[in-house]
């Protein structure tokens, strides 16, 4: 899919305040690392994740959402009667209904006319949000829409500590529960645009995607615990990638020196440094998020961007390549134009 009247007017991030370290998680687990013989370094030598943030117990995700979306309209000006859409892209919920857009919407005070939804696609789903509000844009649907996204891992990471103190709790039970340690917290929204209604704006090309969902059983999640295949699903979502980044070379006449900056979905070191080995590109393109924020899921794509506007990494005329994957598997990869 190419883009010829899609902009990004801007993207804006919160970060959740409370920073807990990989090796505080490590002390309250130290019981059962020494009882299964698992070195206490072990997950931030493994994920290269140092910290992670929590939000305090009473912030929601349509409230880190509303913080984000407060953020980037008044970051960027835009005249919040004019969004015709807002997409809430989170994997976390406050409750199975409403959806976190339905309150979003809400908290801004929102024009009836602004449609809203939630779209749910794993960590993809910022991406897919974008595409759907570009797509809205392009056909002549709306002039403005955002995306936004909330996540909070403490009740995981929590749920998850505990079970793994059980005294039953064995080295399968570990490996497969290990991936939830990774889990961040983060909040971030995106305004698009018209083109021609906001000549500054960063040009959104267009985006490829692909879907290998024969790979649907990898990584199973529930609000309070995430089952995990992290070897299958690291190999499996690289050879999703690759063939992903072809489709791009052949759609979007994509190369490998085509882009300045490089915002990914990283789930750790491992993850990130074997994408970019496996498609061929530079870890110096990249705008590395794991050591501070660790998984973010759907917001670490643009929470990456943010992070690179705000540190002064992209430039005017800077080709920005977005990565993202999902449990699914589904991947996407979308280009913006700075």
């Amino acid at each position: 899919m190419k883009f010829e009247h899609v902009s990004v007017l801007g993207v804006a991030h919160v970060e959740a305040p409370i920073r807990v370290t990989s090796a505080a998680l490590a002390d309250r687990l130290l019981p059962t690392l020494e009882r299964l013989g698992i070195r206490p370094d072990l997950l931030e030598m493994v994920s290269g994740i140092v910290a992670r943030r929590f939000w305090p117990e009473d912030v929601q995700p349509s409230d880190a959402a509303t913080m984000a979306a407060n953020k980037v309209i008044e970051m960027t000006g835009v005249d919040a009667k004019r969004l015709g859409a807002l997409v809430s892209t989170s994997v976390c919920k406050d409750y199975i209904e409403p959806s976190v857009a339905c309150l979003v919407h809400g908290n801004l005070g929102l024009s009836p006319d602004c449609m809203n939804f939630d779209l749910g696609n794993a960590c993809l789903a910022f991406l897919d949000g974008m595409d759907v509000v570009g797509n809205m844009i392009e056909r002549g649907q709306i002039d403005y829409g955002i995306v936004v996204d909330g996540e909070g891992s403490r009740m995981p990471i929590e749920r998850t500590i505990e079970r793994l103190l059980d005294e039953n709790a064995d080295d399968a039970q570990f490996r497969e529960e290990f991936a939830t340690l990774t889990l961040g917290s983060g909040a971030v929204a995106m305004v698009l645009c018209r083109s021609e209604l906001e000549p500054e704006a960063h040009s959104f090309s267009g985006a490829v995607r692909l879907a290998a969902t024969e790979h649907n059983r990898l990584c199973l999640g529930q609000p309070d615990r995430m089952i995990t295949d992290t070897r299958r699903l690291l190999a499996a979502g690289l050879e999703l990638a690759k063939r992903t980044w072809d489709k791009a070379v052949h759609e979007l006449e994509w190369t490998l020196d085509r882009f300045d900056v490089l915002a990914i979905h990283q789930v750790s070191r491992v993850h990130t440094e074997q994408l970019v080995q496996t498609i061929g590109l530079e870890l110096d393109q990249v705008v590395r998020i794991y050591p501070e924020y660790g998984n973010v899921g759907p917001a670490s794509v643009p929470i990456a961007l943010a992070l690179a506007v705000e540190e002064g990494r992209i430039k005017k005329g800077d080709r920005v390549g977005l990565l993202g994957i999902g449990s699914g598997l589904n991947c996407a990869m979308a280009e913006l134009v700075w």
